[in-house]
């Protein structure tokens, strides 16, 4: 079987499966593990808490393109996606590793401009970059290794019950908007300048993290992979389905004014928002609200099932087709 038929999700699921089968219950390290494969970070038990650990990268072509952007905010960027991992999880970050894959003829200073771009990100969370490696590479490969903390509870994937109502910050869709408009050679004004600071400088959620573990929420995701592709990863692990209203999708007003036929399945496919999405109690969700400035909007509920399915519903109650529900590697 081709890995195009497969999809990235389905090798995941192999890959999970050969490590679990590999589990020693008697290992120390087994026995502390609290996550693994299957949540935005990994964790395990330490004297204090929970330390947690994610690893992310950026592959030239793939996730980025030469000239597509600055090298100090495609430096940002790639801790920025690292730390949303660490949001999704409700912990705390605290040291980076960085490695870089480089070609022979790469710039010197392209690549100070990079480093650059990590720590200014990093000085604003308390990150310390604690080392790494760099390698000879046919493309430019950077990757970076993130630890953090937490206290007892973490956020996971595989904790949503029916009844929970579904959340989520910010406004999805507007990375994705920013992007089309950087890759169509759009013109920057001033009007347009966030959507494009959401695709180029997108802000890790670690506030917001921390408060709704705080507020009571034990279940949340970032949506990086898009809003419908996510959420069903987090039905899937908690064995339910999921209804979502297209009319309570918090689409931002400048995509939907650049891009009227285009914005809402950007705000549910588009993918590369770094948003939380979480689901809790109702009391919860306000309790949230209060305790955090960043926008937080309902726009649905957890269902008994099927697992795994995200039904989206428009504002005339009929189901609605998401052209593209998110991202997959080796997906056509």
């Amino acid at each position: 079987m081709k890995l195009s038929e497969l999809g990235e999700f389905g090798l995941i699921n192999i890959l999970s499966k050969i490590v679990e089968d590999s589990r020693d219950p008697q290992s120390p390290q087994w026995k502390n593990m609290v996550a693994g494969i299957g949540d935005d970070a990994a964790a395990w038990k330490n004297k204090r808490g929970l330390t947690l650990a994610t690893t992310d990268c950026l592959v030239e072509n793939i996730h980025f393109k030469p000239g597509q952007s600055s090298w100090r905010d495609l430096g940002w960027k790639a801790l920025a996606v690292n730390l949303s991992d660490i949001a999704a999880m409700g912990g705390k970050a605290g040291y980076a590793l960085v490695t870089i894959g480089l070609p022979r003829e790469a710039e010197v200073e392209s690549i100070i401009d990079l480093y650059e771009g990590i720590i200014e990100l990093g000085n604003m969370w308390g990150v310390a970059i604690a080392g790494g490696d760099i390698t000879s590479s046919e493309k430019f490969i950077i990757s970076l290794t993130v630890t953090g903390n937490s206290g007892k509870h973490l956020l996971r994937r595989s904790s949503a019950r029916p009844g929970d109502i579904i959340a989520v910050t910010g406004n999805p869709g507007m990375a994705a908007a920013g992007y089309k408009l950087i890759e169509d050679g759009i013109e920057e004004t001033e009007t347009d300048a966030p959507l494009r600071q959401a695709f180029l400088r997108p802000s890790p959620r670690l506030a917001e993290g921390i408060a709704i573990c705080a507020s009571g929420s034990r279940t949340a995701i970032d949506i990086s992979d898009g809003l419908v592709a996510d959420l069903g990863h987090i039905c899937n692990s908690s064995g339910t389905g999921a209804r979502i209203n297209t009319d309570l999708i918090p689409v931002h007003p400048t995509a939907r004014k650049i891009f009227p036929d285009q914005a809402l399945d950007m705000a549910l496919g588009g993918g590369e928002d770094y948003e939380l999405l979480f689901t809790a109690e109702a009391q919860v969700i306000e309790k949230v609200k209060r305790t955090t400035s960043t926008r937080v909007t309902v726009i649905g509920e957890v269902t008994t099932g099927p697992a795994g399915v995200v039904n989206v519903i428009d504002e005339n109650g009929r189901p609605y087709r998401v052209e593209k529900a998110g991202w997959d590697h080796f997906g056509k």
